[in-house]
């Protein structure tokens, strides 16, 4: 394997691995329901599509072409968006409050 390939390949981890982790600590330290959903959607959407774009390339070096990894990847980010939309629209349907000073709030009006 080239030096460059495997460079690539480790800051396409290491970029993964850091939005991941961003998007797990947002998961956390957000302060409502709909600001906790760009947490799993944006951020660690983003990185599981680089760890999996990392993995493509590294099995197509070594001779697979990693099907399996492309339709994961092109699943995840068909899905992620949609059931955060619903989630979402659940919240809405159901009443969920949202944090004191959030814009767009509809119970500020």
């Amino acid at each position: 394997m080239s030096a460059f390939l495997e460079i690539m390949i480790s800051i396409l981890l290491l970029i993964g691995g850091a939005f991941t982790l961003i998007g797990a600590i947002g998961l956390v330290r957000l302060p409502d329901f709909y600001t906790r959903l760009h947490g799993p959607t944006k951020a660690t959407t983003l990185g599981v599509g680089a760890i999996m774009v990392s993995s493509v390339l590294y099995f197509s070096h070594q001779g697979d072409l990693g099907i399996s990894e492309i339709l994961i990847t092109v699943f995840l980010f068909m899905t992620a968006p949609v059931s955060a939309n619903i989630l979402a629209k659940a919240a809405m349907h159901i009443g969920v409050n949202t944090a004191e000073h959030t814009r767009g709030n509809p119970w500020d009006q």
